[in-house]
């Protein structure tokens, strides 16, 4: 294990003399490039661009794994053995002695062109007793590819294979693109299980993110064996997806729990319009209707509107984009300051954005790690409370960071 010394920079602010306009001073935003959007006005103070709150933090980042292909998700095992997920289509287990085993056997086959591939993995709330790993893939079939969740049962040691592996879920309808997967796991509170999607990119999946026949551009609500949950929101009405809980998203590749239990979620924009979110039962994120952001052409999306009745506002969004993945509530204790932040990988801007939250608005940000040169797929927090961290390249990393 190889460790890095990071210096955390503070920021000082210092009020001079007796001037009150001095003393009033805050910080600017930590973003401050032109937006690709200029004329586009946010729906309420603080929506995007919030002034740096920095904690003045620290931290050592320890290297505890290198040689990955592009590693997308992890996993804390009971015994404190992780999962990791690589893109090309394994999953790999590091091993408390540091090493890595080869590609765990049984998962069913996987699409792993573009941004397919094996995506997500978390383990059943119930795990010390069952061994139920979940994993979230590219699944090829009639009509193209799309989203699936699988499950299966675990099993450790030199040579770990899933047993009974089984699909329990499949993203409708398939579509011939290698794009916008999604792909994001949570267990909520009450044992559900929250699958994110993509629309696909393409044209066609696009105009389907807000219609309710198929999956696309989705947040997902399941039990654990694939049966709908009777309190889904469309359960019961005709010609509708019973698994969906909400709509009108765009590419969901982050989402996790706060500390009362409610998912938010982050999705990926075009040039412009990375969007936080709490999504809510049976309600409509707006894409592509309405968005922050312009097409990659430069044009206008759809009607170039950021607002429309009966369709929800992000909490937060940013343009230009960071590209987000992977995400994760801090409220452990090992790192005081950081209690209570959302912490948000950039695959971009190669950074984590710590974002400081009052209630539901976003009312700072701070950008971590940015000298690690780094894409940054997930962010998790482990059982000891340090920051995992997984860097997306042919040669990517599991990192921990820990106080200095």
């Amino acid at each position: 294990m190889r460790t890095r010394l990071i210096p955390a920079i503070a920021l000082a602010l210092c009020a001079c003399g007796s001037d009150p306009s001095a003393r009033a001073q805050q910080p600017g935003p930590v973003e401050t490039r032109p937006a690709n959007a200029p004329d586009q006005v946010p729906a309420f103070p603080g929506q995007t661009r919030a002034p740096l709150k920095a904690a003045g933090v620290a931290y050592a980042v320890e290297t505890l794994a290198t040689g990955l292909d592009h590693p997308w998700g992890m996993a804390f095992l009971p015994d404190g053995t992780k999962l990791v997920t690589e893109r090309a289509g394994r999953l790999r287990v590091l091993g408390v002695d540091g090493k890595l085993s080869p590609a765990v056997t049984g998962l069913p086959e996987i699409d792993a062109r573009g941004q397919g591939g094996l995506l997500d993995v978390t383990i059943d709330p119930d795990f010390a007793r069952n061994g139920l790993i979940y994993w979230t893939f590219a699944e090829a079939g009639d009509g193209g590819n799309g989203t699936a969740a699988a499950r299966g049962r675990f099993v450790g040691g030199p040579a770990p294979r899933v047993e009974g592996a089984q699909v329990i879920w499949r993203q409708a309808p398939k579509l011939d693109s290698t794009l916008h997967f999604g792909g994001r796991l949570v267990f909520g509170r009450d044992g559900a299980l929250f699958i994110t999607t993509g629309e696909r990119s393409i044209l066609e999946g696009r105009m389907q993110a807000q219609r309710l026949d198929g999956t696309l551009g989705k947040v997902i609500r399941i039990k654990p064996d694939g049966s709908i949950p009777a309190d889904n929101p469309y359960v019961g009405k005709a010609g509708v997806k019973p698994e969906i809980w909400s709509s009108g998203h765009r590419n969901l590749q982050a989402a996790a729990l706060d500390a009362s239990g409610r998912l938010w979620t982050v999705e990926h924009g075009a040039r412009g319009g990375d969007e936080l979110n709490h999504p809510q039962g049976g309600k409509d994120y707006g894409w592509p209707t309405i968005t922050y952001g312009e097409e990659y052409s430069g044009k206008p999306i759809g009607e170039g509107i950021t607002a429309r009745p009966g369709m929800e506002q992000p909490v937060y969004y940013w343009d230009p984009v960071i590209a987000p993945s992977g995400m994760a509530f801090y409220n452990s204790d090992l790192f005081p300051a950081w209690k209570g932040s959302l912490l948000i990988g950039s695959l971009k801007e190669q950074h984590v954005a710590r974002l400081t939250l009052d209630g539901d608005r976003v009312v700072g940000e701070e950008r971590l790690f940015k000298e690690l040169d780094a894409r940054i797929r997930d962010v998790t927090v482990g059982p000891d409370g340090a920051v995992y961290l997984l860097t997306d390249d042919d040669d990517g990393k599991l990192l921990r960071v820990v106080p200095k």
